[in-house]
């Protein structure tokens, strides 16, 4: 796979297909990215689960904050992970362990190694995105220079499950 170049197709369907995502160095912080990439996925309907082991047993937007992927007591669809790259073959084992379906690595962060790794236990992987911008610009909700906004459709929006109006 081409990390450099995503299609739309395949991004779509990873937002499509996850529902529970497990956000690898979450902060309580409300101007910290992971704090606004969670809670605008929450708002969006994704179950979040928030890992931070320096805040472990606290809860954060209603959720309880684990110390690890392997702490969280129930299956976790993706692994999003806003650490550097350094740590993501730790996380990359981690996700496996879990049995994750897909490996997010946030903008800025890449690891091929990794990544390889991944793939090979079957997980899908992006890099050096964001899932709050991608489902927002494949929903809609914001739009490349304006260029591709379809916010007045009457074609059904597969990420928010409704019709455009």
């Amino acid at each position: 796979m081409d990390h450099n170049d995503y299609s739309e197709e395949y991004i779509e369907s990873i937002l499509q297909d996850v529902k529970t995502i497990a956000v690898v160095g979450a902060s309580d912080n409300p101007v910290r990215p992971s704090y606004f990439v969670m809670r605008y996925m929450q708002r969006k309907g994704y179950r979040i689960i928030p890992v931070n082991p320096g805040k472990a047993g606290s809860t954060l937007l209603g959720e309880t904050i684990y110390a690890s992927l392997a702490d969280i007591p129930e299956p976790v669809d993706m692994v999003d992970c806003f650490r550097t790259a350094d740590a993501i073959p730790g996380i990359v084992e981690e996700a496996i362990a879990i049995n994750a379906n897909v490996l997010w690595m946030q903008l800025g962060i890449t690891h091929q190694d990794a990544a390889q790794t991944a793939e090979e236990a079957g997980m899908r992987v992006v890099m050096n995105r964001c899932p709050k911008i991608e489902f927002g610009r494949l929903s809609g909700e914001i739009a490349y220079m304006g260029g591709r906004s379809r916010v007045i459709s009457s074609k059904r929006n597969k990420l928010l499950g409704k019709k455009n109006d």
